[in-house]
């Protein structure tokens, strides 16, 4: 079979609740501060009161712009950060898991559309699932206070 052998890539990134709600972006541009602008623009519009978002540690989640952003919208969304080098504190980090485990494993897509196309799939597939979602949270060691078994 021909193949072209260009390269391209495309990046997502998710929000999710433990009430079982998720929100996501899949982008082709590098993450920056001007997409997570954009996705904090698009989380604060799905919602009436403040949001409450906890992140890592990236320099985009904590670049000038976005801090300028947060400035701006002090009513909207809130951040808060995980200690460094704490993935396993992180339950979207299991969204990301996830994701990587239900792409197709031979399935070449033949452009950035086609490749695009898997991960919108999967975060809308998991919007309407809540509970799986909510599963997120339940981790040993992503399992919020109330939930975690000392």
């Amino acid at each position: 079979m021909r193949r072209t052998g260009n390269r391209f890539s495309v990046n997502a990134m998710s929000a999710i609740s433990t009430k079982g709600r998720m929100h996501f972006m899949v982008f082709t541009e590098t993450f920056d501060a001007d997409v997570m602008c954009r996705f904090l623009d698009r989380l604060a519009g799905h919602f009436t009161h403040k949001i409450h978002l906890v992140l890592d540690g990236h320099s985009a989640h904590r670049s000038h712009k976005v801090r300028a952003w947060l400035a701006d919208h002090p009513d909207r969304i809130e951040l808060h950060f995980l200690p460094s080098y704490s993935p396993e504190l992180n339950p979207d980090e299991l969204v990301n898991a996830d994701l990587k485990r239900s792409l197709p494993m031979h399935h070449r897509a033949r452009d950035q559309a086609q490749l695009a196309a898997e991960p919108r799939r999967f975060f809308h597939r998991r919007q309407r699932q809540p509970l799986i979602i909510r599963g997120y949270f339940g981790g040993p060691t992503s399992a919020t206070p109330s939930n975690r078994t000392l």
